[in-house]
């Protein structure tokens, strides 16, 4: 049986405000830490005009902020690369053409690129917007094929000065990320016990919570096998989390949120008192180091898509703005990269965002104008203020932090030389609607009929991993670590299909989805996942549980 899912582009809610990320301060602060030391060296030298190949690498910074530091530094080295890359192509090209039509042409291409290794790498926040925006700029900037070398090395250098300013912290607080992460997982199944595994909205709170308590884990695997007692009460913390998971009526919530209190708090070492520890606790752990990663082409497979939509979206917005005689439509492009989302309906809600931010931003760069072409200094401070202010901002919804970054990428545009302000905004507002519009029209075009046979691949990964840990909780005695494996595996897959089943749900134009299976998988996925952690002795025991009948959804 199949239909056609009808369109619906719901406007209700998209520019309500969201509560500030725990650590917006954090990319906010290195931001301004990463930029302005370039801008004003360069300021110093008199060679402002410089300052867009400085910040290609200066917003670096942006990046890994979700990662232990290790993870990090090797994640902020590919960034750097990644960005020094993207700029060499387009320098590169901007030094042999200026056929306008090519150099748009390659922009689309790289974006295309760019959101397709940033998606399968899950390098974000701020995924590829920031490397479109770069590389889509520095075509359209007069260049030689002698200049590039230098302007590289710039880029290289600032890159470089990024990746000291995101490692910086460490110093301080070394297990941050990591103990960030396993408070959010504890918060999130604090809420879910708050139901006690029955009330309103359970299900929805136990897949938050089943999902916070596995990219916790992640974060803790990508350190890899560095074990320190931080570590292990962070893993035990991890634990009392799948505990709670399990049995939401029989759990604290105050006890669980009172350890994420303290995991926030600035002492430099753990030291809770975690009861009910068990030797065979942690076994899974150095089973799944021990599991093969997903290679890159399978990660980029499900992506052709959104890569299809960007490449398409980017090269017509970009046309249809040289079309008009849009001086700069490179800024068409980077408005039709930055609204690609995973389905259908999260790109309708970005692309109202980023008409409505833009919008009240070129406003702001109106009033901001006259203070920043006092002189060079002020231009360079304003535009320090509005890194920060965007990443203070963005957290809490994509509009709000827009409304900043208008303003500042207007005023990157006159480094070089101040410009005429009217033509500026009159150029920003043009591009913005035309690469809104043009960008969604191409999202529509290029269906996603993939989606539907993803989450029957996603189904039957969850089926087979609950029917792999009932196998395990059948036998008499199950080997530990297989057990503990098993747990992990279901929890992997059933966050998988969760999140599978939200994308799925926003695209159009498919098969109708199979909602009552995925509804029925998740609550039989749970109730054998309480199972397992019962049979480790991990939590209380409420019937038998050699069974996953008798557990509670």
């Amino acid at each position: 049986m199949s239909s056609a899912t009808p369109l619906r582009l719901p406007l209700a809610g998209i520019l309500r405000l969201g509560r500030p990320s725990d650590i917006w301060f954090k990319p906010a602060l290195s931001v301004v830490a990463a930029v302005a030391p370039p801008n004003l060296l360069l300021l110093a030298l008199g060679r402002l005009d410089l300052a867009m190949y400085t910040m290609a690498g200066s917003l670096c910074a942006l990046y890994g902020h979700n990662r232990p530091y290790a993870a990090r530094a090797r994640a902020l080295v590919w960034v750097v690369l990644g960005m020094v890359a993207g700029v060499a192509v387009a320098l590169v090209t901007a030094s042999l053409t200026s056929d306008a039509v090519i150099l748009v042409t390659v922009g689309a291409v790289l974006a295309a690129v760019q959101k397709a290794l940033c998606d399968a790498t899950r390098i974000g926040p701020p995924g590829n917007v920031i490397f479109t925006f770069i590389s889509s700029a520095s075509l359209f900037a007069p260049q030689t094929l002698g200049q590039v070398p230098g302007h590289l090395a710039l880029a290289l250098a600032a890159g470089a000065w990024s990746w000291l300013v995101g490692m910086a912290p460490g110093l301080v607080r070394p297990h941050g990320p990591e103990r960030r992460a396993t408070a959010g997982a504890l918060n999130a199944t604090a809420a879910y016990a708050d139901t006690r595994g029955t009330g309103e909205g359970h299900a929805r709170a136990r897949a938050a919570s089943a999902a916070a308590i596995h990219a916790a884990w992640q974060s803790l695997l990508a350190v890899g096998d560095r074990p320190d007692a931080t570590r292990r009460a962070l893993e035990r913390l991890l634990v009392r989390a799948e505990v709670a998971l399990a049995a939401p009526a029989d759990t604290d919530p105050a006890r669980l949120r009172a350890w994420a209190r303290e995991l926030r708090g600035f002492r430099r070492d753990v030291t809770l008192d975690i009861p009910g520890e068990h030797a065979d606790e942690l076994l899974g752990v150095d089973t799944e180091l021990a599991l093969p990663r997903p290679s890159l082409r399978h990660r980029l497979a499900p992506l052709a898509p959104l890569v299809v939509r960007t490449a398409l979206g980017c090269a017509l917005a970009g046309y249809a703005s040289l079309a008009l005689g849009v001086g700069r439509p490179y800024w068409a492009l980077v408005t039709a990269a930055s609204l690609y989302q995973a389905n259908i309906t999260l790109t309708w809600r970005r692309g109202v965002q980023r008409v409505v931010g833009n919008l009240v931003g070129v406003l702001v760069f109106a009033a901001l104008a006259p203070l920043a072409h006092l002189n060079a200094a002020a231009l360079v401070l304003c535009c320090v203020a509005l890194n920060f202010g965007a990443e203070a901002l963005i957290g809490r919804n994509y509009w709000l932090g827009s409304i900043c970054v208008t303003p500042m990428a207007l005023l990157i545009t006159e480094f070089a030389h101040l410009q005429d302000s009217a033509e500026l905004i009159t150029d920003r507002v043009v591009d913005t609607l035309v690469g809104a519009l043009v960008g969604f029209v191409a999202a529509i075009a290029v269906t996603n009929r993939r989606a539907g046979d993803r989450l029957e691949h996603a189904l039957t990964e969850a089926e087979r991993a609950a029917e792999n840990a009932a196998r395990l909780l059948a036998e008499a005695r199950p080997e530990p670590r297989a057990l503990d494996g098993a747990r992990r595996g279901l929890t992997a897959a059933l966050v998988d299909l969760r999140a599978t089943a939200d994308a799925a749900s926003g695209e159009w134009w498919q098969r109708a989805l199979p909602e009552d299976r995925v509804v029925l998988t998740e609550q039989s996925g749970h109730r054998t996942l309480a199972a397992t952690v019962r049979r480790q002795g991990l939590a209380p025991r409420q019937h038998d549980p050699g069974t996953t009948e008798d557990i509670r959804p």
